[in-house]
């Protein structure tokens, strides 16, 4: 049996995946689907088209994010392989017969992904937010559309529920699944994620994930990002632009209390200097957001704004994020010979 979980918040788009994999019911036999509804505040049941009544599951989350409703779903499947999917990916038409293929691996792997495309807007450059979300489609073991064994799952205890977004939490996942001796693979399934309408300000918001990395630092030590097959980021350069701008606000400052003499002009020094890093360094960040987009006016002014406002946010939330996990243990890392072994 093939079982699949689609977390939810009750989006429009979920009535979209379903009425898709309602399509391909021939291809899912003795299949069962487990909605987990994760709304805060429930709004009214979530619709279930009839063709899935017979072997549907509708699970009632905490609202603790990704990680735990995907914990209830597969704790609560019955399923050999359960499959991952978002409530807001749209499968190809042959998404079932090729998750069947897909699954047909040797008894080591634990794990297939699907391949996921991003459809970006035709005339015109994507914007800041469009090419974060097409940067999907390079994610390695992501839970878009990803299907493990039950085995695995149970191996490593399934998703760390202190990861409370849907940020990194699915890497981590599969970072302890290989560690476990299992092996991720490719698959030939495919989904689509459409680029979801947001505030021209979600990329202040999603600064929010630097307190999740500081967790993975703690729990992986330095090169966490390597061992989770991530791409380096820029808070080695967010960091030096915060600090810079707070050296310049801070010398300013004194400098305004103090009285004339060799202090002042030194302050002055100090604050112009740090001054021309901190705007250097905003420029070169607002820079390589701002060239490859539409370049329109309210494109440019966003990037402006929130150029100068990322900086210092994610470092807040990174030490917000270290404070919290100040004392977790760090993982033992031991890598094993086989499926299992590591138990």
């Amino acid at each position: 049996m093939i079982s699949v979980v689609v977390p939810t918040l009750g989006r429009p788009s979920l009535a979209v995946l379903l009425d898709t994999l309602a399509g391909q019911l021939g291809d899912l036999p003795e299949a069962e689907l487990l909605l987990v509804d994760d709304r805060r505040d429930e709004t009214g049941e979530l619709a279930v088209p009839g063709a899935f009544a017979a072997y549907t599951k509708v699970l009632t989350g905490r609202g603790a994010g990704p990680a735990a409703a995907r914990n209830l779903g597969w704790r609560a499947a019955c399923g050999e392989w359960v499959v991952f999917l978002d409530d807001d990916v749209v499968p190809a038409p042959d998404w079932a017969r090729l998750l069947r293929a897909d699954l047909a691996v040797p008894d080591r792997v634990g794990g297939v992904q699907g391949v996921l495309r991003v459809p970006l807007p035709a005339g015109r450059r994507p914007t800041d937010w469009e090419r974060g979300t097409a940067g999907l489609a390079e994610g390695r073991w992501i839970t878009a559309d990803m299907a493990y064994r039950r085995a695995a799952l149970v191996d490593v205890g399934g998703f760390d529920e202190r990861f409370p977004r849907a940020y990194r939490e699915d890497a981590e996942l599969a970072h302890r699944i290989q560690l476990a001796g299992w092996d991720l693979v490719r698959g030939q399934r495919r989904v689509t994620h459409p680029v979801r309408p947001e505030s021209r300000w979600v990329s202040l918001r999603i600064q929010r994930g630097n307190a999740d990395d500081a967790l993975l630092r703690r729990l992986y030590g330095p090169s966490w990002r390597t061992a989770l097959e991530l791409p380096p980021g820029r808070r080695p350069g967010h960091v030096a632009v915060a600090a810079a701008g707070a050296v310049a606000l801070a010398a300013t400052g004194l400098r305004a209390v103090d009285g004339p003499g060799a202090l002042r002009r030194g302050l002055g020094v100090v604050a112009a200097v740090a001054g021309l890093g901190w705007a250097a360094g905003t420029a070169e960040f607002a820079r390589v957001r701002i060239a490859p987009g539409p370049r329109t006016p309210d494109e440019v002014v966003t990037m402006l704004v929130t150029s100068v406002l990322i900086p210092p946010l994610a470092v807040v939330h990174w030490i917000r994020g270290w404070w919290r996990a100040r004392s977790v243990p760090a993982r033992k890392v031991v890598a094993v010979d086989g499926p299992g072994a590591g138990r």
